[in-house]
C-alpha cells in the first residue's frame, strides 16, 4: 500500500501584500545552483539573513576502506528553498552562485505568456521538513502520486499524525507518499499495521 499526503498547489509567485499594509510577503521559491554546492549555497544565504531549507536526510555511508559514517544527503540535487519577498529574491537572483529560480511550466495563463515563478506552500515545506526528519527509513522522490484511495493516519513511529490517502502495491510493502507540487513525491517504507482509517 502507498500513502498520498495532496497538500496545495504549486502557485504562481505575484506581488502580494502582507498584513500590515504596503509590506509584501514572503514566500518559498526553489533557488537553482550548480550541483554538489546545496550546503554551502545555503550556509551563504543563511549568513546573510535569508530563511533557506535543502532536503536533506541522514544515510550511512560506507567507505572503500569500510569505514562507515552519518552523513547528510541532499535529496533535491541543485535545489536550495530560499523564504523571501520579490524585491529579496531580485537581489538573491544576481548573486553568483545562483543560476537561476524555478518556475511554474503549467502557470503561465495564455501561450507565449513569461512562466510564473514556483511558490511551494509553508504546509509543504513543514511536511516535508518532518517527514525527513522523522522516519528512520530512507525517503525518496518519485515523479507521479499514486492512485488515492482510502484516508488513513499514521498512528505510530516517528511518522504519527502524517494523514494520506491508501493505495495497494503488488508487492505488498506500504508506502509513505508526501506530494510536493512541482517537485515530485516524497516516498518512504512504511508498515501496514501503523495506519489506521482517518476520520
Amino acid at each position: 500500500m502507498s500513502v498520498s499526503i495532496d497538500t496545495e498547489s504549486v502557485t504562481a509567485a505575484q506581488p502580494c501584500v502582507g498584513d500590515a499594509v504596503g509590506v509584501e510577503s514572503s514566500k518559498w521559491f526553489v533557488a537553482i545552483v550548480k550541483n554538489n554546492t546545496e550546503k554551502s549555497v545555503q550556509e551563504r544565504l543563511t549568513k546573510s539573513g535569508h530563511e533557506t531549507y535543502v532536503a536533506t536526510q541522514k544515510v550511512i555511508r560506507v567507505w572503500k576502506n569500510g569505514r562507515k559514517a552519518k552523513v547528510d544527503k541532499v535529496l533535491l540535487p541543485s535545489m536550495v528553498f530560499v523564504k523571501c519577498t520579490e524585491p529579496e529574491r531580485k537581489e538573491i537572483v544576481a548573486l553568483p552562485f545562483i543560476s537561476r529560480f524555478m518556475t511554474n511550466k503549467a502557470g503561465a495563463a495564455k501561450e507565449g505568456m513569461t512562466k510564473p515563478l514556483a511558490v511551494i506552500p509553508q504546509e509543504q515545506i513543514d511536511t516535508l521538513r518532518f517527514m525527513l526528519g522523522q522516519s528512520d527509513v530512507p525517503v525518496n522522490f518519485v515523479d507521479t502520486p499514486y492512485r488515492p484511495h482510502d484516508r488513513v493516519v499514521v498512528v505510530r513511529g516517528n511518522l504519527r499524525g502524517l494523514e494520506g490517502e491508501v493505495v495497494k502495491t503488488t508487492d505488498g510493502k506500504s508506502e509513505l507518499i508526501i506530494r510536493v507540487d512541482i517537485l515530485g513525491c516524497a516516498q518512504v517504507t512504511i508498515n501496514a499495521v501503523d495506519l489506521e482509517p482517518a476520520r
